[in-house]
Protein backbone atom coordinates (compact mmCIF):
# COMPACT_ATOMS: atom_id res chain seq x y z
CA UNK A 1 0.00 0.00 0.00
CA UNK A 2 1.46 3.86 -1.03
CA UNK A 3 0.89 6.62 0.56
CA UNK A 4 -1.21 8.22 -1.91
CA UNK A 5 -3.41 4.91 -2.19
CA UNK A 6 -4.07 5.93 1.72
CA UNK A 7 -4.60 9.65 1.01
CA UNK A 8 -7.03 8.68 -1.52
CA UNK A 9 -9.54 6.57 1.05
CA UNK A 10 -9.93 10.01 3.13
CA UNK A 11 -10.58 12.06 0.14
CA UNK A 12 -13.34 9.87 -1.04
CA UNK A 13 -15.03 10.80 1.94
CA UNK A 14 -12.98 14.53 2.57
CA UNK A 15 -12.29 15.86 -0.79
CA UNK A 16 -9.69 18.61 -0.72
CA UNK A 17 -11.42 20.92 -3.11
CA UNK A 18 -13.68 21.08 0.05
CA UNK A 19 -10.73 23.03 2.26
CA UNK A 20 -11.50 26.44 2.55
CA UNK A 21 -9.30 29.23 0.93
CA UNK A 22 -6.80 29.61 4.14
CA UNK A 23 -6.38 26.23 4.82
CA UNK A 24 -3.05 23.63 3.88
CA UNK A 25 -5.11 20.10 3.86
CA UNK A 26 -3.26 17.32 1.65
CA UNK A 27 -0.39 15.56 1.49
CA UNK A 28 2.54 18.03 3.78
CA UNK A 29 5.55 16.01 3.56
CA UNK A 30 6.79 12.54 2.24
CA UNK A 31 6.69 10.83 -1.48
CA UNK A 32 3.16 9.94 -2.34
CA UNK A 33 4.22 6.56 -4.25
CA UNK A 34 6.07 5.66 -0.59
CA UNK A 35 4.98 2.12 0.36
CA UNK A 36 3.42 2.48 4.08
CA UNK A 37 4.08 0.31 6.94
CA UNK A 38 1.65 1.85 9.35
CA UNK A 39 -0.21 4.64 10.12
CA UNK A 40 -0.75 6.55 12.80
CA UNK A 41 -3.71 9.01 13.66
CA UNK A 42 -3.78 12.50 15.37
CA UNK A 43 -5.21 15.71 16.10
CA UNK A 44 -2.16 17.54 15.91
CA UNK A 45 1.83 16.85 15.09
CA UNK A 46 4.02 17.22 17.62
CA UNK A 47 7.75 16.41 18.24
CA UNK A 48 6.68 13.63 20.43
CA UNK A 49 3.64 11.87 18.06
CA UNK A 50 6.77 12.36 15.70
CA UNK A 51 9.04 9.85 18.12
CA UNK A 52 5.80 7.97 18.74
CA UNK A 53 5.37 7.44 15.30
CA UNK A 54 9.31 6.07 14.95
CA UNK A 55 8.92 3.98 17.88
CA UNK A 56 5.81 2.32 16.58
CA UNK A 57 7.16 1.83 13.79
CA UNK A 58 4.60 4.04 11.52
CA UNK A 59 5.85 6.24 8.10
CA UNK A 60 2.42 7.53 7.46
CA UNK A 61 1.29 10.19 10.09
CA UNK A 62 -2.41 11.20 9.32
CA UNK A 63 -3.61 14.24 11.39
CA UNK A 64 -6.59 16.76 11.71
CA UNK A 65 -4.28 20.08 12.23
CA UNK A 66 -2.14 20.76 9.28
CA UNK A 67 1.67 21.10 10.20
CA UNK A 68 2.48 23.25 7.84
CA UNK A 69 0.09 26.26 8.31
CA UNK A 70 1.56 29.25 6.93
CA UNK A 71 4.21 30.26 4.72
CA UNK A 72 7.84 28.57 5.86
CA UNK A 73 10.46 31.08 4.89
CA UNK A 74 13.25 28.40 6.12
CA UNK A 75 13.41 25.13 7.56
CA UNK A 76 16.42 25.45 10.43
CA UNK A 77 14.63 24.04 13.55
CA UNK A 78 14.06 27.20 15.20
CA UNK A 79 10.59 25.74 16.25
CA UNK A 80 8.78 22.87 16.69
CA UNK A 81 7.07 23.04 13.40
CA UNK A 82 10.45 22.76 11.36
CA UNK A 83 11.90 20.37 14.00
CA UNK A 84 9.31 17.95 12.99
CA UNK A 85 9.53 18.23 9.50
CA UNK A 86 12.82 17.75 9.55
CA UNK A 87 12.52 15.11 11.74
CA UNK A 88 10.15 13.49 9.73
CA UNK A 89 11.99 13.61 6.32
CA UNK A 90 14.76 12.21 8.07
CA UNK A 91 13.29 9.11 9.54
CA UNK A 92 11.26 8.96 6.27
CA UNK A 93 7.78 9.44 7.86
CA UNK A 94 5.49 11.15 5.10
CA UNK A 95 2.84 13.50 6.90
CA UNK A 96 -1.07 14.14 6.05
CA UNK A 97 -4.06 16.66 7.42
CA UNK A 98 -7.69 16.34 6.62
CA UNK A 99 -8.49 19.80 8.44
CA UNK A 100 -11.55 22.09 7.06
CA UNK A 101 -12.14 19.51 4.34
CA UNK A 102 -13.52 16.73 6.91
CA UNK A 103 -15.17 19.84 8.50
CA UNK A 104 -17.43 20.61 6.21
CA UNK A 105 -18.95 16.61 5.26
CA UNK A 106 -21.81 15.26 7.15
CA UNK A 107 -19.76 12.00 8.34
CA UNK A 108 -16.60 14.59 9.53
CA UNK A 109 -15.84 16.02 12.55
CA UNK A 110 -19.58 17.86 13.66
CA UNK A 111 -21.52 14.51 12.71
CA UNK A 112 -19.04 12.80 14.39
CA UNK A 113 -19.77 14.80 17.65
CA UNK A 114 -23.44 14.11 16.80
CA UNK A 115 -23.24 10.36 17.15
CA UNK A 116 -21.31 10.96 19.90
CA UNK A 117 -24.32 12.74 21.58
CA UNK A 118 -26.75 10.27 20.04
CA UNK A 119 -28.43 13.26 17.86
CA UNK A 120 -31.26 11.99 15.04
CA UNK A 121 -32.09 13.74 11.99
CA UNK A 122 -28.53 15.42 11.32
CA UNK A 123 -28.34 18.80 8.83
CA UNK A 124 -25.88 20.99 8.06
CA UNK A 125 -25.68 24.20 9.85
CA UNK A 126 -24.71 26.37 7.68
CA UNK A 127 -24.31 24.99 3.95
CA UNK A 128 -21.45 25.94 1.66
CA UNK A 129 -22.46 28.38 -1.29
CA UNK A 130 -21.78 28.21 -4.88
CA UNK A 131 -20.09 24.81 -4.54
CA UNK A 132 -22.22 23.33 -7.09
CA UNK A 133 -22.50 23.10 -10.82
CA UNK A 134 -25.09 22.23 -13.91
CA UNK A 135 -23.39 20.00 -16.57
CA UNK A 136 -26.05 20.74 -19.64
CA UNK A 137 -24.81 18.39 -22.92
CA UNK A 138 -26.25 17.09 -25.91
CA UNK A 139 -26.30 13.48 -27.70
CA UNK A 140 -27.70 11.28 -30.49
CA UNK A 141 -31.17 9.86 -28.88
CA UNK A 142 -29.96 5.97 -28.43
CA UNK A 143 -26.56 7.05 -26.64
CA UNK A 144 -28.67 8.93 -24.17
CA UNK A 145 -29.24 5.91 -21.68
CA UNK A 146 -25.06 4.93 -21.73
CA UNK A 147 -24.40 8.58 -21.15
CA UNK A 148 -26.93 8.93 -18.31
CA UNK A 149 -25.21 6.06 -16.67
CA UNK A 150 -21.53 7.15 -17.15
CA UNK A 151 -22.39 10.77 -15.81
CA UNK A 152 -23.77 8.90 -12.93
CA UNK A 153 -21.14 6.46 -11.99
CA UNK A 154 -18.71 9.65 -12.15
CA UNK A 155 -20.59 11.25 -9.02
CA UNK A 156 -23.29 13.67 -10.98
CA UNK A 157 -27.10 13.74 -10.16
CA UNK A 158 -26.43 13.24 -6.28
CA UNK A 159 -29.29 15.52 -4.93
CA UNK A 160 -29.15 14.98 -1.27
CA UNK A 161 -30.84 11.12 -0.51
CA UNK A 162 -31.33 10.73 -4.46
CA UNK A 163 -29.08 9.80 -6.65
CA UNK A 164 -29.11 9.17 -10.53
CA UNK A 165 -31.17 12.64 -10.98
CA UNK A 166 -31.55 14.07 -14.28
CA UNK A 167 -33.70 16.60 -16.45
CA UNK A 168 -34.06 15.22 -20.55
CA UNK A 169 -35.61 17.08 -23.47
CA UNK A 170 -35.50 15.16 -26.60
CA UNK A 171 -34.99 17.90 -29.90
CA UNK A 172 -33.17 18.31 -32.98
CA UNK A 173 -29.45 19.18 -33.19
CA UNK A 174 -27.62 20.13 -36.55
CA UNK A 175 -24.17 20.47 -38.08
CA UNK A 176 -22.16 20.27 -40.87
CA UNK A 177 -18.57 19.00 -41.33
CA UNK A 178 -16.17 20.16 -42.66
CA UNK A 179 -13.23 18.27 -45.18
CA UNK A 180 -11.14 17.90 -41.50
CA UNK A 181 -13.94 15.95 -39.66
CA UNK A 182 -14.61 12.23 -39.19
CA UNK A 183 -18.20 13.02 -38.29
CA UNK A 184 -20.05 10.18 -36.25
CA UNK A 185 -23.10 10.63 -38.49
CA UNK A 186 -23.77 12.83 -41.67
CA UNK A 187 -21.41 13.78 -44.65
CA UNK A 188 -18.84 16.10 -45.20
CA UNK A 189 -19.94 19.39 -46.19
CA UNK A 190 -23.53 18.54 -46.02
CA UNK A 191 -26.34 20.17 -43.43
CA UNK A 192 -27.22 17.34 -41.12
CA UNK A 193 -30.04 17.24 -39.04
CA UNK A 194 -29.81 14.67 -35.52
CA UNK A 195 -32.72 13.84 -33.30
CA UNK A 196 -30.70 14.20 -29.75
CA UNK A 197 -31.49 14.39 -26.11
CA UNK A 198 -30.32 17.34 -23.89
CA UNK A 199 -28.94 15.98 -20.23
CA UNK A 200 -28.91 17.99 -17.19
CA UNK A 201 -27.30 16.73 -14.12
CA UNK A 202 -26.17 18.46 -11.01
CA UNK A 203 -22.59 17.86 -9.45
CA UNK A 204 -19.93 19.51 -6.96
CA UNK A 205 -17.36 21.03 -8.30
CA UNK A 206 -14.42 18.92 -7.18
CA UNK A 207 -16.16 16.67 -9.66
CA UNK A 208 -15.83 18.60 -13.01
CA UNK A 209 -12.81 16.75 -14.31
CA UNK A 210 -13.77 13.41 -13.47
CA UNK A 211 -17.64 13.77 -15.19
CA UNK A 212 -16.07 15.65 -18.00
CA UNK A 213 -13.81 12.94 -18.70
CA UNK A 214 -16.49 10.70 -18.28
CA UNK A 215 -18.91 12.11 -21.04
CA UNK A 216 -15.88 12.63 -23.43
CA UNK A 217 -15.34 8.61 -23.27
CA UNK A 218 -19.03 8.16 -23.62
CA UNK A 219 -19.76 10.66 -26.30
CA UNK A 220 -19.57 9.23 -30.33
CA UNK A 221 -19.56 13.13 -31.67
CA UNK A 222 -16.02 13.94 -32.25
CA UNK A 223 -16.88 17.69 -30.83
CA UNK A 224 -19.58 17.10 -28.08
CA UNK A 225 -21.04 19.87 -27.10
CA UNK A 226 -21.08 20.52 -23.05
CA UNK A 227 -21.91 23.54 -20.91
CA UNK A 228 -20.58 23.87 -17.01
CA UNK A 229 -23.13 26.26 -15.53
CA UNK A 230 -22.10 27.77 -12.24
CA UNK A 231 -25.52 27.48 -9.56
CA UNK A 232 -25.82 29.75 -7.12
CA UNK A 233 -27.36 26.83 -4.54
CA UNK A 234 -26.18 26.24 -1.47
CA UNK A 235 -24.95 22.64 -0.67
CA UNK A 236 -26.92 21.26 1.97
CA UNK A 237 -24.57 18.04 2.01
CA UNK A 238 -21.43 20.25 3.14
CA UNK A 239 -20.10 22.77 4.82
CA UNK A 240 -19.88 24.10 8.67
CA UNK A 241 -21.57 22.52 11.25
CA UNK A 242 -24.13 20.26 11.96
CA UNK A 243 -27.90 20.30 13.78
CA UNK A 244 -30.28 17.72 15.25
CA UNK A 245 -32.60 16.79 17.53
CA UNK A 246 -31.72 13.97 20.68
CA UNK A 247 -34.44 11.47 20.88
CA UNK A 248 -35.82 13.10 24.05
CA UNK A 249 -35.71 16.06 25.68
CA UNK A 250 -33.28 16.68 28.66
CA UNK A 251 -33.11 18.99 31.58
CA UNK A 252 -30.45 21.52 30.77
CA UNK A 253 -27.74 20.86 33.48
CA UNK A 254 -28.62 16.93 32.93
CA UNK A 255 -27.39 17.82 29.27
CA UNK A 256 -24.66 19.64 30.21
CA UNK A 257 -23.53 17.07 33.11
CA UNK A 258 -23.81 14.38 29.73
CA UNK A 259 -21.45 16.80 27.74
CA UNK A 260 -18.75 16.80 30.67
CA UNK A 261 -19.09 12.49 30.69
CA UNK A 262 -18.98 11.97 26.65
CA UNK A 263 -15.96 14.50 26.04
CA UNK A 264 -14.33 13.86 29.21
CA UNK A 265 -14.28 17.15 30.13
CA UNK A 266 -13.16 19.28 33.49
CA UNK A 267 -15.17 22.15 32.76
CA UNK A 268 -17.80 23.79 30.39
CA UNK A 269 -18.02 27.41 29.83
CA UNK A 270 -21.53 28.25 29.30
CA UNK A 271 -24.07 31.21 29.06
CA UNK A 272 -27.08 31.66 32.09
CA UNK A 273 -29.46 28.81 31.91
CA UNK A 274 -32.97 29.68 30.77
CA UNK A 275 -34.69 26.49 32.71
CA UNK A 276 -36.29 25.17 29.17
CA UNK A 277 -35.20 21.74 27.94
CA UNK A 278 -32.85 20.97 25.31
CA UNK A 279 -34.36 18.94 21.90
CA UNK A 280 -32.63 20.77 19.26
CA UNK A 281 -28.73 20.32 19.56
CA UNK A 282 -26.73 22.56 17.03
CA UNK A 283 -22.77 22.41 17.02
CA UNK A 284 -19.30 22.69 15.80
CA UNK A 285 -15.77 20.77 15.95
CA UNK A 286 -13.14 23.21 16.98
CA UNK A 287 -13.50 27.04 16.54
CA UNK A 288 -17.30 28.07 15.99
CA UNK A 289 -17.88 30.87 17.28
CA UNK A 290 -18.81 32.61 14.12
CA UNK A 291 -21.83 29.96 13.84
CA UNK A 292 -23.59 31.08 17.01
CA UNK A 293 -26.32 32.92 14.72
CA UNK A 294 -26.90 30.06 12.21
CA UNK A 295 -27.93 27.75 15.66
CA UNK A 296 -30.13 31.01 16.49
CA UNK A 297 -31.80 30.17 12.97
CA UNK A 298 -31.78 26.69 13.28
CA UNK A 299 -33.60 27.30 16.23
CA UNK A 300 -31.40 25.34 18.40
CA UNK A 301 -31.64 25.37 22.33
CA UNK A 302 -28.06 24.82 22.41
CA UNK A 303 -24.98 25.10 20.45
CA UNK A 304 -21.69 23.53 21.04
CA UNK A 305 -18.36 24.60 20.44
CA UNK A 306 -15.21 25.79 20.93
CA UNK A 307 -12.91 28.80 21.41
CA UNK A 308 -15.77 31.37 21.90
CA UNK A 309 -14.46 34.42 23.07
CA UNK A 310 -16.05 36.72 26.06
CA UNK A 311 -18.03 38.85 23.97
CA UNK A 312 -19.55 36.32 21.81
CA UNK A 313 -21.37 34.63 24.79
CA UNK A 314 -23.58 37.87 24.65
CA UNK A 315 -24.56 36.98 20.96
CA UNK A 316 -27.02 33.99 22.62
CA UNK A 317 -29.08 37.32 23.97
CA UNK A 318 -31.12 34.50 26.11
CA UNK A 319 -32.71 33.33 22.89
CA UNK A 320 -29.94 30.05 22.85
CA UNK A 321 -27.93 28.03 25.32
CA UNK A 322 -24.08 28.54 24.70
CA UNK A 323 -21.54 25.86 26.03
CA UNK A 324 -18.49 25.81 25.05
CA UNK A 325 -16.75 22.89 25.81
CA UNK A 326 -12.80 23.50 24.03
CA UNK A 327 -11.38 23.30 21.09
CA UNK A 328 -9.50 20.32 21.02
CA UNK A 329 -11.93 18.34 22.90
CA UNK A 330 -14.81 18.73 20.05
CA UNK A 331 -12.01 17.40 17.88
CA UNK A 332 -10.81 14.20 19.91
CA UNK A 333 -13.20 11.67 18.12
CA UNK A 334 -11.38 12.67 14.69
CA UNK A 335 -8.79 10.17 15.02
CA UNK A 336 -11.58 7.36 15.40
CA UNK A 337 -12.89 9.27 11.85
CA UNK A 338 -10.10 8.38 9.98
CA UNK A 339 -9.75 4.82 11.60
CA UNK A 340 -13.07 3.93 10.63
CA UNK A 341 -12.55 5.63 6.71
CA UNK A 342 -9.07 3.28 6.41
CA UNK A 343 -9.96 -0.08 8.28
CA UNK A 344 -13.64 0.19 6.60
CA UNK A 345 -11.91 -0.41 2.83
CA UNK A 346 -8.39 -2.01 4.50
CA UNK A 347 -9.22 -4.03 7.41
CA UNK A 348 -5.81 -5.60 7.80
CA UNK A 349 -3.92 -2.50 7.04
CA UNK A 350 -2.18 -1.40 10.65
CA UNK A 351 -3.93 1.56 11.73
CA UNK A 352 -2.58 2.92 15.13
CA UNK A 353 -4.34 5.56 17.17
CA UNK A 354 -1.83 7.97 18.99
CA UNK A 355 -1.84 8.41 22.61
CA UNK A 356 0.69 11.48 22.77
CA UNK A 357 -1.76 14.72 24.26
CA UNK A 358 -1.08 16.76 21.98
CA UNK A 359 -3.69 19.54 23.68
CA UNK A 360 -1.63 22.53 24.79
CA UNK A 361 -4.47 23.86 26.94
CA UNK A 362 -4.55 22.38 30.95
CA UNK A 363 -7.06 23.22 33.57
CA UNK A 364 -7.73 23.30 37.51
Amino acid sequence: MIVKSICELIEEVAPLSLQESYDNAGLLVGNSHMEVTSALVCIDITEEVIEEAILKKCNLIISHHPLIFKGLKQIIGQNEIERCIIKAIKEDIAIYAAHTNLDNVLSGVSGKMAEKIGLKNIQILQPKENALFKLVTYIPRSYSDKARQALFKAGAGQIGNYDSCSFNAEGLGTFRANEKAQPFVGNIDELHSEPETRIEVILPEYLKSKVLNALIKIHPYEEPAFDFISLKNSWNQVGAGVVGELENAEDELIFLNRLKTIFNLSTIRYTNLSGKEIKRVALCGGSGSSFISDAISANADVYISGDIKYHEFFDAQDRILIADIGHFESEQFTKDIFYEIITKKMPTFAVQISDSKTNPINYL
